[in-house]
């Protein structure tokens, strides 16, 4: 429990490999009181799941899985001394003012509703996958539909296996390796459906996680239907056309038990939204400046949040600059 009266020079919202980074920036550059909030029970963010390897190639110059990635970053802010409160949901934040502390209301089991006072934000909050809904797949609703996150932590973190003939819809770079990672745990991967003419996943990713497994990936092709009652039992692919519309007669069906949704991330944008902070119509994350300031005085963004990066290397990159841009702002404040 915060004491009555104290504010914080810097408060990062998320824990993830962008908070983190932003939190360390922002203590090396001065920032003497240093927050970190997060919603789930330990830092690290999705990178937690991200257990294949081929991070921190750019930062740190070597191979790294996931979790080892988080973990540099995790153990540089626990040597700075910076506290990480997980479990910490924060509800919203306001603005008071230029020149005046920012209000952060955060709700945790262990402390119930909070006010957090501080001089400047850092929103790393990440970003979510496009689900179903937004997709607009026709056909049934039965069980056995799922995005590729969701089934890369069901796999990676829980041990449970979704299913044993999946379907993939998008090849957006979760979807690749979860393609990869089902087929070492010895499922079937029929297909990868792109409605694109080109994957939307890094080329690596593609020789890598499909070519090297004979798992075809169908340009131009998408899911008309999907069948089954309680549970999936298979889909319909067909070829769409220049305007991405289905080309009748195309039609080929997969008996599948599992339907994968690879198709895109979108910034985490609520927060940001509900306080008032520009949103980018392109990125649908904060509009920032060359110091990863919002429009909101004292709030600054890094990483996902802002737009979806390919490299988490980059993420690091621009958090820092969010972290130190906030520091500079919290030590300009009188």
């Amino acid at each position: 429990m915060d004491q009555a009266g104290a504010v914080w020079d810097v408060t990062v919202i998320g824990a993830g490999p962008a908070g983190l980074a932003a939190a360390c920036a922002a203590k090396e550059a001065g920032a003497e009181k240093v927050l970190v909030l997060e919603r789930d029970d330990a830092a690290g963010g999705i990178l937690q799941q991200c257990i294949h390897n081929g991070f921190g190639l750019h930062r740190f110059k070597e191979e790294l899985t996931g979790p080892e990635y988080a973990k540099r970053f995790v153990d540089k802010a626990a040597e700075l001394a910076i506290p990480v409160r997980c479990g910490t949901m924060v509800v919203e934040f306001k603005g008071n003012g230029e020149g005046k502390p920012i209000t952060v209301t955060t709700m945790s089991r262990r402390d119930g509703l909070q006010e957090i006072r501080t001089k400047a934000v850092v929103l790393a909050m990440g970003c979510r996958e496009r689900p179903r809904g937004a997709l607009m797949t026709p056909g049934t609703r039965p069980a056995g539909v799922y995005t590729a996150g969701t089934v890369q932590r069901l796999v990676n973190m829980d041990g449970i296996m979704p299913g044993k003939r999946v379907v993939i819809l998008g090849s957006g770079d979760i979807g690749l390796i979860m393609a990869r990672r089902l087929t070492f745990q010895g499922a079937k991967v029929l297909a990868c459906i792109e409605i694109m003419k080109k994957s939307s996943g890094l080329m690596r990713n593609v020789v890598q996680c499909l070519n090297d497994y004979d798992i075809p990936l169908l340009l131009s092709h998408t899911v008309t239907d999907v069948e089954g009652g309680e549970h999936v039992t298979g889909v319909k692919v067909s070829k769409v056309d220049d305007n991405l519309k289905p080309i009748p007669g195309t039609e080929r069906h997969f008996d599948c038990d599992t339907l994968l949704l690879s198709c895109g991330l979108i910034p985490e944008n609520e927060l940001s939204k509900a306080a008032g902070v520009e949103i980018d119509p392109k990125t649908r994350g904060p509009k920032v400046d060359a110091s990863m300031a919002t429009s909101m005085p004292g709030v600054f963004a890094g990483g996902n949040v802002v737009k979806v990066y390919d490299l988490v290397d980059w993420v690091s990159r621009d958090s820092e600059i969010a972290g130190r841009s906030a520091a500079k702002y919290a030590l300009d404040m009188h």
